[in-house]
C-alpha cells in the first residue's frame, strides 16, 4: 500500500495571502503546502481522501486518472471545497463514485452543495455535474471504500468531530485536538502514522500543536509518524531537526510506502 500527500497545508494554505515571513517566501518547496488531501493506492485501487480546494492541481501533479473512492473526514472548507474537481472521473467513466461521509456530517455536506445532490434543482441540459453517490458511515464501524477495510474514528475538533481512521497498518489523525481513550485503544499497534500539528507552543483549541501530537505518538507508538496539516509557523527542515527519531514533518508530494 502506498500513501501520498496531496497536501499538508492548514486552511489558509502556505504561502500565505499576503505574507512575507521566511516560510512563504522559502526556495524550498517542501515549505509550499497545499491543503489537507491523501492518496491511499494499493493493487489499482485508488481513495483520496478530502477534497480541499487545491484538488485540481494536486491529482495533475499526482498524475491522477481515475479514482474508485472519496473519504471525506468534515465539512470544513478546506477540506471539501474542490469537491466539483471530482465531475472529470465520472464524466470519465460514466458511473457514480462513492462518497463516504460520516452520517452526522451528511446533511451538512448535501446542503453545502445542492447542486450535485438535489435531484429537483433546474439544471442547464448542457451542464456538467458530478455524479457522486453519498455513503454514510458511523463511528467505528468497519466501511469498504474503494475495497479497502477502514474503521472510522471521530475525534474532538473544536464542537465538531474530524473523522480519522485505522486502515490495516495504517492510522490517519486529522484535525483532532483529543485521542480519546478508546481510539487510542483501536489506534494501538499501527506501523505508519499520520497526524495533524499546528506549530509549537500556544495551544489552539480545535488542533494540536507539535507537542501534543507528539504525546498521541509516544502514546499510540508507530514504527514512523508523519506530521501533517503545517502552519507557516514551522520551517521544514528545522522542524525535522527538532523532531524524535521515527518522526517526520510531511510535504506535498511525499510518498510513504507500507
Amino acid at each position: 500500500m502506498k500513501v501520498r500527500f496531496l497536501g499538508t497545508g492548514t486552511s489558509f494554505g502556505i504561502p500565505v495571502v499576503g505574507c512575507d515571513c521566511e516560510v512563504c517566501t522559502s526556495s524550498d518547496s517542501r515549505n509550499r503546502r497545499t491543503r489537507h488531501g491523501l492518496l491511499i493506492e494499493e493493487e489499482g485501487r485508488r481513495l483520496l481522501v478530502d477534497t480541499p480546494p487545491e484538488l485540481r492541481l494536486q491529482l495533475v501533479a499526482a498524475g491522477v486518472r481515475h479514482l474508485d473512492a472519496v473519504y471525506l473526514t468534515h465539512p470544513h472548507a478546506d477540506h471539501i471545497h474542490g469537491i466539483d474537481d471530482l465531475r472529470i472521473f465520472t464524466l470519465r467513466s460514466e458511473r457514480p463514485l462513492p462518497v463516504y461521509v460520516a452520517e452526522e456530517h451528511a446533511a451538512e455536506i448535501r446542503r453545502r452543495f445542492p447542486y450535485i445532490w438535489e435531484e429537483d434543482l433546474d439544471r442547464p441540459p448542457v451542464s456538467s455535474v458530478p455524479d457522486l453517490e453519498m455513503v454514510s458511515f458511523r463511528d467505528r464501524e468497519p466501511a469498504r471504500p474503494a475495497g479497502f477495510s477502514l474503521t472510522p474514528v471521530g475525534f474532538p475538533h473544536g464542537p465538531f468531530r474530524s473523522y480519522g481512521f485505522r486502515l490495516g497498518d495504517l492510522a490517519v489523525i486529522v484535525d483532532a485536538k483529543e485521542l480519546p481513550e478508546d481510539a487510542a485503544d483501536l489506534l494501538g499497534g499501527v506501523r505508519v502514522l499520520v497526524v495533524n500539528a499546528l506549530w509549537f507552543g500556544n495551544p489552539h483549541p480545535s488542533h494540536f500543536n507539535v507537542e501534543e501530537a507528539l504525546e498521541v505518538i509516544e502514546r499510540l507508538a508507530p514504527e514512523r509518524a508523519y506530521l501533517t496539516h503545517l502552519t507557516h509557523r514551522l520551517e521544514h527542515a528545522r522542524l525535522s531537526a527538532r523532531l524524535p527519531d521515527g518522526v517526520e514533518p510531511a510535504h506535498d508530494g511525499l510518498e510513504v510506502e507500507l
